[in-house]
């Protein structure tokens, strides 16, 4: 079993729902610090962590739908 098949939709999706837009409110992370990285003002290591930290699940849900769509054409 390659490391893609354990990345399952099934858990990757709610993994990064979840994890990815925590705390829902008042505003997710992930959309605050990708505001601040925009505005300039993503500085403080806590922050660019907090940036990655929320940003991970996407990256493999990304990494999946790739590999997934490249295994599709061929």
């Amino acid at each position: 079993m390659t490391m893609k098949d354990r990345l399952s939709y099934r858990f990757l999706i709610p993994l990064a729902l979840l994890l990815g837009f925590a705390p829902f409110y008042p505003q997710p992370h992930i959309v605050e610090k990708i505001g601040m990285l925009t505005a300039g003002t993503l500085i403080r290591p806590i922050d660019v962590f907090d940036l990655f930290w929320h940003s991970w699940p996407f990256v493999l849900l990304g990494y999946r739908v790739v590999s997934d769509l490249s295994q599709r054409r061929r």
